[in-house]
């Protein structure tokens, strides 16, 4: 019979002999502080079969990051074998409008089709064109700090955290800032979805707002074919490989991506380092005293309190691997980015935040040909927001007990409450 490990707490049960784990992803001991958990993983056995979803996942730092680049796996399945072959139901009609927005997305897909969109996305994310972004993010931050700074107390993530990725990724793009509220309902309630067992109720919600978002997205589309202007929707619109533009389909899925992606986890980020400084007690003048200083805080904060956790692939054919587990074609495996991130056999007391540490990159954009494409952008969003924050607001603390939503996926707060 499985027991308890010694030094795991009480949401994960393990058996090391077989691997097997117990662990409810809606405890809130668990989901509203991992780390203690994944420090029993890494002890007992840093591959595990997760009992509650079913298949395998991996938290060694050297294990999930060769994983990411192994081209066995990918985040496709059908495009290498049939719903019939592989004993997948049908899809359900209630989440067709979602159904096709992930059908183009290119975070879903796998080359030739994800080289050809990724080319003609990425140059609006090389490290100089989301440099010369700088002086208007740095503006942003300042503006919105004006408007609480008097108030003596802030909810950070209404007003600030989700605001600055928002407006940053919809004037990248195009969209009109006015509709950046529309825009974070629509993210909401799509990203629900990305979690073990979504709800009936969330999935019919979810396919909702991919209607209303596609249906947003065409109508600027149309507009912006007529009235081009200095944005990365033209940019897509116009830009040609190979003789080949992007489809109408594949152009609202990629919009939907770079909206969502672009500032769902910088939200969380963001929140979760304001969290982590202050509780810790590390002291920002130190922590941003320069601009090496601000880099190894923001990265450190990446790898300490990272907002993705979870990114599942499939084996594209039988496979074994090294440490004796078989796969079949199509199982899933989860990579679990944010364990890999404290695996102590990386990263020395992994579990404490030290922002001087340098022992190599974290795991938290991913690896491999699915590396975030919009890391420059949270990166430089990340340097800016976090020292201005700390700069105009020396005397912020936290005003509660940070609360931490119940979705493990994107681990992220629910609100952060802050004094002064």
């Amino acid at each position: 019979m499985p027991t308890a490990t010694p030094s795991a707490p009480s949401p994960v049960i393990i058996d090391a002999v077989t691997r097997h784990v117990r662990l409810d992803i809606h405890d809130p001991a668990f989901y509203r502080d991992p780390l203690p958990t994944y420090a029993a993983l890494h002890a007992a056995c840093p591959t595990f079969f997760w009992e509650e979803p079913g298949q395998w996942f991996f938290t060694g730092y050297d294990q999930v990051n060769a994983l990411l680049r192994d081209r066995r796996f990918g985040r496709q399945i059908l495009h290498v074998a049939t719903r019939e072959e592989l004993g997948l139901p049908d899809p359900t009609p209630h989440l067709a409008d979602f159904d096709r927005l992930e059908h183009h997305s290119l975070l879903e897909l796998e080359p030739p089709a994800h080289t050809r969109l990724r080319t003609l996305v990425n140059r609006a994310f090389v490290s100089r064109h989301v440099e010369a972004l700088r002086p208007e993010i740095a503006a942003l931050c300042h503006r919105l700090i004006d408007g609480f700074k008097n108030d003596g107390s802030v909810e950070l993530l209404k007003t600030y955290a989700e605001i600055v990725p928002v407006t940053v990724i919809a004037r990248m793009l195009g969209v009109p800032l006015d509709m950046a509220p529309s825009l974070l309902d629509w993210s909401h309630r799509m990203v629900k979805m990305y979690v073990f067992n979504p709800s009936l109720e969330t999935e019919h919600d979810a396919n909702r707002a991919s209607a209303e978002f596609d249906a947003y997205l065409r109508s600027i589309i149309a507009w912006k074919r007529d009235n081009p202007a200095d944005d990365l929707l033209t940019h897509m619109i116009t830009s040609e490989k190979d003789g080949e533009r992007l489809t109408e389909d594949e152009l609202v899925s990629t919009a939907v991506l770079l909206l969502n992606a672009g500032h769902e986890a910088t939200v969380h980020q963001l929140g979760n380092a304001v969290a982590a400084i202050l509780q810790t007690g590390a002291d920002p003048a130190a922590l941003f005293a320069d601009d090496a200083a601000t880099e190894r805080t923001v990265e450190e904060c990446m790898r300490y309190a990272a907002p993705l956790h979870i990114f599942q692939r499939h084996a594209l054919s039988d496979i074994e691997l090294e440490d004796g587990i078989s796969l079949k074609k199509g199982d899933r495996i989860g990579l679990m980015l944010a364990a890999a991130n404290v695996d102590p056999r990386r990263f020395s007391d992994p579990s404490i935040f030290r922002p001087g540490r340098n022992e190599g990159p974290h795991l938290s954009f991913g690896a491999g040909i699915h590396f975030c494409i919009g890391a420059p952008l949270a990166r430089l969003e990340l340097k800016l927001s976090l020292p201005i924050l700390f700069e105009r607001l020396p005397a912020m603390r936290l005003a509660g007990t940070p609360v931490f939503k119940d979705s493990y996926h994107f681990h992220g707060l629910e609100r952060l409450d802050l004094a002064w």
